[in-house]
């Protein structure tokens, strides 16, 4: 269960980067800002929601191992972790490439792609990084 509150704890601050993201975004569009700054500033919410996703999968997936699942019909958690990963990948990959608006209305841009992939890798490693800190612990 600690696990799962570090990875809460992630997710607040990957939350908050989002929100601060979103709120100064109007400001550095309407400023003659270097496009290297706009495409960040535009993009960096993927990233985030690409993180978001996968800990929220991935928090759901232990929860439903602990409580839910039988002794013998528990996940490794190696599976959880990359199955969280790919469900969080398809959700924000067909959403770029316009196959669902569930998450809003959104134009198709080659940076928010990358972005989210980029999100998916690091959430992934997030996720990995935690655990292993996890086992090591005294």
């Amino acid at each position: 269960m600690k696990y799962i509150f570090k990875l809460a704890r992630v997710q607040v601050i990957v939350l908050g980067l989002f929100v601060l993201m979103k709120v100064t975004r109007p400001s550095i569009l309407n400023h003659d800002t270097p496009e290297f700054l706009r495409v960040f500033w535009l993009s960096f919410p993927n990233f985030c929601e690409a993180i978001v996703g996968t800990l929220t999968l991935t928090m759901l997936g232990l929860l439903l191992n602990m409580r839910v699942l039988s002794t013998t019909q528990k996940i490794k958690v190696d599976i959880i972790y990359l199955l969280a990963t790919f469900l969080a990948g398809v959700y924000v990959i067909s959403q770029e490439f316009k196959i669902h608006n569930l998450g809003g209305n959104n134009v198709f841009d080659p940076y928010d792609v990358l972005f989210s992939i980029i999100g998916l890798l690091v959430a992934y490693g997030i996720v990995k990084a935690i655990h292993h800190q996890n086992i090591y612990e005294t």
